[in-house]
């Protein structure tokens, strides 16, 4: 923060590193605020995650549990890509990049599109995303992100590698093997306002967790949505299923 007298020449900003600048005349009435403006901005910088630019950890956490506190109904989608630490491997991590972040844009653009108003798209790191949208949209964009996926994720691949529908890389034991094209899959929890389940915003991520597991058992893009059943006593509860949708 630069303090500035009003008889001075503002700066060529391109050339100095300051964040802000206040007139002197203002000092003692804007001086604290715009500090603290400025020390939002950086905290929103820092938690942007540099590649995709998505919201990271911290603001991910923090509107998971403001709509928990609010006692609000939504839909928590824990996403991420199967197969992607052998393309990137093959590939390069440039275009392993690219992959995320047309993955990030996918995702942003539907859940806006389907969710114009409570809608929320992270990037946790890696290849997991997850995004926050009312119930009755939830399933429609979970449909959509795999259709525009599975249709625009085989221009990634060279033009032999997609005659053949695989890919020739390493396991994680550095053995040749042959993989299929990346996937997507997702796990679905719905936080319910009138069920009181969810006190804090782990509880909900781990379940949609688990949900993303049970889909990486099914071969190809997939979503899981948690159909469990709570009693007074979300610790002890009985699982009646899920449901896998292609």
């Amino acid at each position: 923060m630069a303090i500035w007298d009003e008889n001075q020449n503002l700066p060529d900003w391109d050339n100095i590193y300051i964040d802000d600048y206040i007139w002197r005349k203002n000092l003692e009435r804007d001086f604290r605020k715009r500090v603290q403006l400025v020390i939002a901005r950086t905290n929103r910088i820092v938690e942007i995650n540099p590649l995709t630019r998505l919201p990271g950890n911290i603001a991910i956490n923090l509107q998971i549990q403001n709509r928990i506190d609010s006692n609000q109904s939504f839909s928590l989608v824990y996403a991420d890509l199967d197969y992607f630490k052998p393309f990137n491997d093959k590939y390069g991590f440039s275009r392993g990049d690219d992959m995320l972040k047309i993955t990030s844009r996918l995702i942003l653009n539907i859940v806006r599109s389907g969710c114009a108003k409570d809608g929320f798209a992270g990037h946790i790191g890696g290849d997991d995303f997850i995004f926050l949208t009312d119930i009755p949209s939830s399933e429609d964009i979970c449909r959509d992100i795999i259709t525009a996926f599975d249709d625009i994720i085989p221009t990634f691949y060279d033009f032999h590698d997609r005659e053949n529908g695989y890919i020739e890389s390493q396991n994680r034991d550095g053995v040749a093997q042959r993989f299929p094209f990346i996937s997507i899959t997702m796990g679905v929890v719905h936080v319910k306002e009138k069920e009181h389940i969810f006190t804090h915003y782990g509880e909900v991520t781990q379940i949609a967790s688990e949900m993303k597991s049970f889909g990486k058992k099914k071969h190809g893009s997939c979503y899981n949505i948690n159909h469990r059943r709570y009693g007074g006593d979300r610790k002890n509860t009985v699982a009646k299923g899920h449901v896998t949708i292609q």
